[in-house]
């Protein structure tokens, strides 16, 4: 049985690949030590097993960088878009396993905060992230900021919004598309927007490969917190009824 590529300790001159298609954008970092290098985001869905290589193949060139010049690669693992999701794993553990390198995954609601820190400039400590997956719901989750980067307060789930209403205020912020379905406790800051989520994406594949969290390319998994991708024809029509205004009742 072959051996699993050698998890290379992080220097200043560590490559990595990280992609993610967890959303309605395709997001790709090529990062070299500590700084991001190169970052671009094109639209994602079902465009994304179609754009990815190509994009990332162009990247490499203008960097004059080569497949082989990469210590790893790092990709979203979710929770999104299933299609998202299999694309990012599965051209992550392809590469990975064709060039003998190590992968790492990246926590996709964690993209949201990330990225809503670097609008705050840096005065985001706390993190309430809400996304929207369609069918009524919301993949959410909680983070807090430290010196060495986030913790996890509420590992990701997903719930309809009027879950998430109630919740105490705990001086986060609240970050997301999601925001659009539902209202944040009174006196918190929202960021409804993605800014750069390519750059964001950078810096969590940096900060994983510095912690080492790597992978062999065969224990790469997406993270699904949802068990079905579609309703059926009568769910439809419940959730139809159930979201008629309270005032036509009698």
């Amino acid at each position: 049985m072959p051996m699993p590529p050698p998890f290379a300790p992080f220097t200043a001159s560590t490559r990595l690949l990280a992609m993610d298609c967890a959303g309605d954008t395709l997001s790709l970092a090529l990062t070299e030590g500590d700084a991001v290098r190169e970052a671009r985001e094109s639209p994602g869905g079902a465009q994304s097993s179609d754009t990815l290589l190509p994009t990332a193949q162009a990247m490499l060139d203008a960097l004059g960088w080569t497949w082989r010049d990469l210590q790893g690669v790092a990709f979203g693992q979710g929770p999104g878009a299933f299609t998202g999701l299999r694309t990012a794993c599965a051209v992550a553990q392809g590469l990975a396993l064709g060039l003998d390198r190590p992968v790492m995954a990246v926590d996709s609601l964690c993209l949201v905060a990330e990225d809503a820190w670097a609008q705050s400039q840096g005065s985001l400590r706390a993190c309430t992230v809400v996304v929207d997956a369609r069918m009524g719901e919301l993949y959410h989750a909680r983070y807090a900021r430290c010196d060495a980067g986030w913790t996890v307060v509420r590992a990701p789930g997903l719930d309809r919004p009027e879950a998430l209403v109630g919740e105490t205020d705990d001086g986060s912020d609240w970050a997301g598309n999601g925001l659009a379905l539902l209202t944040p406790p009174p006196g918190a800051r929202t960021w409804p927007q993605q800014a750069h989520r390519a750059q964001a994406l950078g810096r969590l594949a940096i900060a994983a490969a510095r912690s080492g969290r790597w992978l062999d390319a065969a224990d790469a998994l997406p993270l699904y917190v949802r068990d079905k991708v579609a309703q059926t024809t009568a769910e439809r029509e419940q959730a139809r009824a159930q979201a008629q205004p309270a005032a036509e009742a009698p």
